[in-house]
């Protein structure tokens, strides 16, 4: 009973970060909009977003168990409800960029927390496997949720009525908060070193190793991917197919529960599958979607659109990709985590949200920058390319874990 008021917990949080982190897309869609900023100043909010998560978890991560999970996910919850109300009363692009900035260093307090916490409550490798996945599975819920949350908001007559949904965001944070601060856990007393400098020492002999430098490359090629579609799914709904602006925004959700499908249902597999069987299987009909799907999407023929039930079904088939690229995250993550010892967890998850930040960012950038550049009907091909890397570095990895 102790460790599912605790699960509760862990669940609760990410659901909420899953929101305010993921909606940079729409954001960015309306700030293309309201804020009359270009492409590529947009995508800028991604930045703004994944660089300090990347400079959080690298820089605290290693020491965050002597400081308390607990406290640091107190602390991260706190900033992210404050940046919440400055967004509604700001209402600017720059505001925008502080918004996502604050939720950036809180998700960073929150993800390294939440990996770590996982590993003192689950005790053989299936536990946290089945744990990581359900939980980056109810995370892609909660992304779903905020392309049917934004557009309830929305209004053609008032261009910022949107703003309005940054004091349910507040809200829930601060319930949130309330949730943790009343649950009481056990943190452990897991100290990767014997002071500071030997924490950070540990974090960084962690990057030595061949195991470790092939996972980090996977990790960061897989993120870039998710995360270039993710972000830019809305617009490219609204350019190529001329969706209106709340439809494009729904019809991205689709990409968001394909996610959460896939991310639960790899918890089930991976108990009787391989998880090298399941994530080779899943980059291959990834990459056989983006040439035969996405083609096929582009051209559709769509006449003037008001309701989600008229349109083609071929316009949902692509988003239907994040099923198979979805249990590529947990399944590395878990495998990894799992297999180290429990004083360890909390500077590796600094490098996993470290070197994801960085891919996601990365990855959202050019594909705003193709958008730009070559048109909003041929950016997402060019994700063939981190795809087929990131098949490569799989293999690479099941040939490592194997004589490791």
């Amino acid at each position: 009973m102790k460790n599912t008021g605790i699960k509760i917990s862990l669940f609760v949080n990410y659901f909420v970060f899953a929101i305010l982190l993921n909606s940079v897309g729409i954001v960015i869609l309306k700030s293309l909009e309201n804020y009359k900023v270009d492409e590529i100043q947009a995508s800028s909010l991604e930045w703004y977003k994944d660089i300090p998560i990347a400079i959080v978890s690298f820089v605290i991560a290693s020491f965050l168990p002597r400081i308390g999970y607990k406290k640091s996910m107190l602390t991260g919850l706190l900033i992210a409800m404050f940046a919440c109300i400055l967004m509604y009363y700001g209402n600017s692009f720059w505001i925008a960029k502080i918004l996502f900035a604050s939720v950036g260093i809180s998700f960073a307090l929150i993800k390294v927390s939440v990996y770590s916490v996982i590993g003192l409550i689950t005790n053989t490798t299936k536990e946290h496997n089945s744990l990581m996945s359900s939980i980056e599975g109810f995370f892609m819920l909660g992304i779903a949720l905020a392309y049917f949350l934004f557009p309830a908001f929305n209004s053609p007559e008032n261009p910022d009525a949107w703003l309005r949904v940054y004091w349910l965001l507040a809200g829930l944070t601060f319930l949130s908060f309330l949730l943790l601060y009343i649950t009481d856990f056990n943190e452990g007393h897991e100290i990767p070193g014997i002071n500071l400098l030997d924490d950070l020492k540990q974090m960084v002999m962690l990057c030595t190793k061949i195991l470790m430098l092939v996972f980090i490359f996977s990790v960061f090629l897989f993120v870039m991917v998710e995360q270039g579609i993710m972000t830019w799914l809305p617009t490219f709904y609204n350019r190529v197919l001329e969706l209106p602006q709340n439809i494009s925004i729904m019809m991205a959700s689709i990409f968001a529960l394909s996610l959460a499908a896939g991310r639960i249902g790899a918890g089930i597999l991976s108990k009787y599958i391989s998880w090298f069987y399941i994530v080779s299987f899943c980059i291959f009909i990834a990459m056989i979607m983006v040439i035969f799907v996405l083609p096929k999407t582009v051209n559709v023929q769509i006449d003037h659109i008001t309701t989600l039930s008229e349109i083609p079904l071929i316009g949902y088939a692509f988003p239907i990709v994040g099923v198979f690229i979805a249990p590529i995250y947990p399944l590395l993550n878990s495998s990894v985590l799992s297999a180290l010892p429990k004083k360890l967890h909390s500077p590796m998850t600094g490098l996993i949200v470290l070197f994801s930040a960085l891919g996601g960012t990365t990855g959202s950038t050019i594909i705003g920058w193709l958008f730009k550049k070559n048109g909003a009907e041929k950016a997402f091909f060019y994700t063939l390319i981190p795809m087929v890397l990131l098949f490569i570095t799989i293999l690479l990895l099941n040939r490592l874990t194997k004589k490791t």
